[in-house]
């Protein structure tokens, strides 16, 4: 708490409104204002930098994956069509370079087939199909012999434009395949023939099952109309809906991006396959390809954050340092102005004290001179030296007489005394001096005055008027903080070849420890519900600082106080002449 307490400025619970010089500022306010102005300016164009930063860098970075998954698709996608077309050449040479009658030759088909498979690989069976659609020769695994394909669409697509690549389909063996169908230049009854050959889809699939894609994803290949031609990991077997949109057709790649049944974000590159129903689609979870992403920004919001605390403690420092200056010139100058009507004060109460100890010392000596001329005619008059009581009463008139030119001659001394002069004090007298002016109010609450002042104290040099005033408001605080009854010691001792030291000690309520800490602050005072200013004791220690001396203060709550003054016997040239 204590360390909390230590962070918050002396300004912080600063009145504008109280005292008698109301303050320039009201601190709280500027403070909040300097911060939040300091603030703007410093955190605006950081956030602005970091949101166009944050867009860019995300969009580069997004840019980059789909360009790289464009390139993936794109170089599979040719993969692809390269296999296909080699396969369907192969066919299309086949057709060219043997004869129906050769190829009716189960021999030939069966060498045929053996040749194709070691040469190309992925081929399972081959057949050749007369101008009706029926199957006339066959060499493969499945009992395809004599089977009528007049009524399929690849067959008529075939004879129509002369080669045709079939999607993925059951057919009479109901099992997942594709075929690849060339027309023969040789002619039938009933038209061309065709040369029909199925390929592996082990090996189709294969062929994608190769491809490394970073961050997992998935690739396939489906029709046109969004259905399976390859297994998938995420979305199902052969000839399962997709349930992903399917787009426009487009001789380029495209990448879109898309949510899967379940909403998770993905990125489909998207690639037709020239001559064929196969669409090509390579499939990646934005969050797993935006991870590096996910990253740069955790650092850069981390930066962020870091940037703006520094910054903002920066400003609250700068904030409160800047405000803390103003307020002490503030201080300063209210604490300068009530000095100077102080010191006005005591220069009017000097001049007035002096115009009635005038007033007063003519009437006295009138008094005097005739209350003395009364005692000698009753010196030399017997009638009236005998009457004992009339001596006593003339005898009264005198010391009363003393008394109040005593008192005068106080009033002059200190009114002489509030003009700047440097000159040799006898502390001794000067304290006598000052407990004169306050021994009635001691008297009165039967406070006890002890002066333990050695005779060969040093004379030293140093304003006597500043002295003056410095132990009568020592003295004064000291009679305030005391109950009646109470005890006040005054000591003095030399404290060094060219130092004098001084104590004003009291046995009254005392300080607390965190009060004690602030004592000689302008304006701090713990007696301000008896109308204290807080200024007594902050004018007295600038005083004995303008005499080159220094104050300390000790006090123990419930004990007393002891304040301590250290002064040069003789001053430095510079203290002198500022004095």
């Amino acid at each position: 708490m204590s360390f909390l307490k230590r962070l918050i400025p002396d300004f912080w619970d600063t009145n504008p409104d109280a005292g008698p010089h109301k303050s320039l500022f009201n601190y709280r306010r500027t403070w909040r204002q300097a911060i939040g102005l300091l603030t703007v300016v410093a955190l605006v164009p950081l956030l602005i930098m970091t949101f166009m930063d944050y867009n860019v860098t995300r969009r580069s970075l997004k840019s980059e994956n789909i360009l790289r998954l464009t390139r993936v698709t794109s170089n599979t996608r040719r993969s692809v069509a390269y296999f296909l077309d080699e396969r369907k050449s192969a066919l299309e040479f086949i057709a060219q370079r043997e004869s129906v009658r050769n190829l009716r030759n189960p021999e030939r088909l069966k060498s045929i087939l053996q040749g194709l498979k070691s040469s190309f690989g992925g081929f399972v069976d081959i057949g050749l199909i007369d101008g009706s659609g029926r199957q006339v020769a066959y060499i493969g695994p499945y009992e395809l012999q004599g089977r009528d394909y007049g009524e399929q669409y690849w067959f008529t697509r075939t004879r129509e434009k002369g080669a045709y690549i079939s999607g993925v389909f059951l057919g009479y063996r109901d099992e997942p395949h594709l075929i690849v169908a060339v027309r023969c230049p040789e002619t039938g009854p009933d038209g061309p023939y065709v040369i029909r050959a199925t390929l592996d889809t082990a090996r189709f699939n294969a062929l994608l099952a190769s491809l490394d894609l970073a961050h997992g994803g998935d690739v396939f290949i489906t029709n046109h109309k969004g259905t399976l031609q390859t297994p998938s990991r995420w979305h199902g077997d052969v000839l399962t809906d997709l349930g992903l949109p399917m787009p426009e057709y487009s001789s380029k790649t495209t990448v879109l991006e898309a949510q899967e049944k379940d909403g998770t974000g993905v990125m489909v590159g998207y690639a037709f396959i020239t001559d064929t129903p196969f669409v090509l689609m390579v499939v990646k979870i934005t969050e797993q390809v935006m991870q590096p992403w996910e990253t740069i920004r955790m650092e850069l919001l981390w930066l962020l954050v870091v940037s703006i605390v520094v910054i903002l403690l920066v400003i609250v420092g700068v904030a409160t340092r800047m405000v803390s200056k103003i307020f002490i010139a503030d201080q300063t100058r209210a604490k300068t102005l009530h000095h100077m009507e102080h010191t006005n004060r005591m220069a009017s109460i000097g001049r007035l004290a002096a115009g009635v100890a005038h007033e007063i010392n003519n009437p006295l000596a009138i008094i005097n001179e005739k209350a003395g001329l009364i005692k000698d005619i009753f010196t030399f008059r017997d009638e009236y030296g005998k009457d004992e009581r009339l001596v006593r009463n003339v005898d009264s008139i005198l010391q009363s007489v003393h008394r109040c030119g005593t008192i005068t001659k106080r009033l002059l001394s200190f009114a002489r005394h509030i003009d700047v002069a440097m000159e040799q004090i006898h502390f001794k007298k000067l304290a006598t001096e000052v407990i004169g002016f306050l021994h009635k109010e001691a008297e009165y609450r039967s406070i006890s005055i002890t002066m333990d002042i050695p005779d060969d104290l040093p004379d030293f040099t140093s304003d006597r008027g500043k002295l003056q005033q410095i132990f009568l408001n020592l003295v004064n605080n000291a009679f305030q903080a005391m109950n009646d009854g109470g005890s006040l010691t005054i000591t003095a001792h030399k404290a060094g070849p060219n130092a004098l030291q001084f104590t004003v000690s009291d046995d009254g309520c005392g300080i607390p420890e965190n009060d004690r800490k602030r004592i000689f602050e302008p304006f701090f005072s713990t007696k301000k519900k008896r109308g204290g200013t807080g200024l007594g004791l902050s004018i007295t220690y600038g005083l004995v600082q303008e005499l080159d001396g220094t104050m300390t203060v000790a006090s123990e709550v419930g004990k007393g106080t002891t304040f301590t003054i250290t002064l040069p016997i003789t001053p430095t040239t510079n203290k002198a002449e500022q004095a």
